[in-house]
């Protein structure tokens, strides 16, 4: 069940003057509306006995959007932010939204806008569209879009989720759409998973805090698995990145985007990070500048990257070559013993060279900062590193 949004208004004002309205009845009501029913019939081709949700496809923007789940305990319609820019609708406006969306356990979820966007059902002459506000939200999910209640009001549609359709009516006809098992088992199974990590996390945090309160008189720190590490890096005489930009390309600055104040709570811890680690450094009348994006972890946590598509776009091809798997694999017959290396962190561990620093660099609400380590995302990173991988068992280990 989600709740919340505006739906029913964005602040107490119009939530309170929503719940004073009297209801009327409206007379005159066009009663020429087909009756809406379910019979065994509906059954056809339903895998039976099952307690599946009901998942569709749908219509949104002209563009087909499978695994869509029809949810009548939910107050607001919802588009998650990778579905929706992946479908790239620049010419549709944003809406700020400033009243937070609430799940099943009280989590609150604080929406990224919302958005109208035109939602057909139905296929051929009994299609239906209607203009439908989609509230945007930010977050990993094994759904695209949520249909709630509004949705389906405006719709006047009717669905079962024994029977697995949708059914509505349209000029005097009543058209239906067929749910999805097969998808809505594997959204559930996805689901499960991700919840289940989820729970497993917390559950170690507060075994975490609860060995922390016992501990007395002690100083106790605790590092989380995915927290930096002491790196003492790779001497630039062994290995260091560089741009090599194509003469007489024009510089871009990107234009800052605007997260949320919980977004921005996340990308100013994980700078700090960074800046402690000396990964990065504080930068002034930088050349280049790009943006940083929140990419959600299979642990249900946040990454900060950085969006250098533009930088990629100025700078050349590396053909250095990758390894085969193949011929890696061959290599290690006849030996008794095989040896790993754990290469924690291993691109920030390679020095971005110093006259291509500020080129790498993003902009923050806490400033503009350029990296002095090799990032993720630059278009010749796998390159460099395997580069230096090659050149580790030739290297001398007094060059480290």
């Amino acid at each position: 069940m989600i709740s919340g949004g505006s739906t029913d208004g964005d602040s107490n004002r119009p939530r309170k003057a929503r719940g004073r309205r009297v209801c009327l009845e409206v007379n005159g009501r066009d009663r020429s509306e087909p009756v809406i029913s379910f019979g065994p019939e509906d059954l056809r081709g339903v895998n039976l006995p099952h307690n599946d949700a009901l998942v569709i496809q749908t219509r949104v923007a002209n563009y087909d959007v499978w695994r869509v789940f029809v949810d009548n305990g939910s107050s607001v319609n919802v588009i998650f932010k990778e579905a929706l820019v992946q479908m790239d609708l620049h010419e549709y406006p944003l809406e700020v939204v400033a009243t937070a969306l609430f799940g099943f356990a009280g989590h609150a979820v604080y929406p990224e806008g919302e958005i109208t966007l035109p939602l057909t059902l139905g296929s051929g002459d009994l299609r239906k569209t209607v203009m439908t506000v989609f509230t945007i939200v930010d977050a990993p999910s094994s759904y695209n879009v949520i249909l709630g209640r509004p949705a389906m009001n405006e719709m006047r549609a009717v669905a079962s989720t024994y029977h697995q359709k949708i059914k509505f009516p349209i000029r005097g006809q009543v058209e239906e759409v067929k749910g999805d098992q097969p998808s809505s088992r594997k959204c559930f199974g996805e689901t499960i998973r991700v919840d289940q990590k989820r729970a497993r996390r917390e559950d170690r945090g507060k075994k975490l805090a609860q060995g922390a309160k016992e501990v007395e008189g002690n100083e106790v720190n605790f590092v989380a698995e995915d927290e930096q590490e002491e790196l003492v890096g790779i001497s630039p005489k062994v290995a260091e990145h560089k741009l090599n930009i194509i003469p007489g390309s024009r510089p871009i600055k990107q234009k800052k985007r605007h997260f949320g104040p919980e977004k921005d709570k996340i990308i100013e811890e994980q700078m700090k990070e960074m800046l402690g680690a000396g990964h990065i450094r504080e930068v002034q009348f930088p050349t280049w500048l790009s943006n940083v994006v929140l990419v959600p972890k299979a642990t249900w946590k946040w990454r900060m990257c950085v969006d250098f598509r533009d930088l990629n776009k100025a700078c050349p091809k590396d053909c250095y070559p990758l390894p085969r798997i193949d011929q890696l694999v061959d290599s290690t017959s006849g030996f008794e013993l095989l040896s790993f290396m754990d290469a924690y962190q291993g691109y920030h561990q390679i020095p971005m060279a110093r006259e291509d620093q500020d080129k790498a660099s993003f902009i923050t609400s806490g400033g503009t900062f350029c990296y002095v380590v090799m990032p993720f995302g630059l278009k010749n990173a796998g390159a460099t590193y395997q580069s230096l991988m090659s050149r580790l068992p030739k290297a001398d280990r007094q060059e480290y």
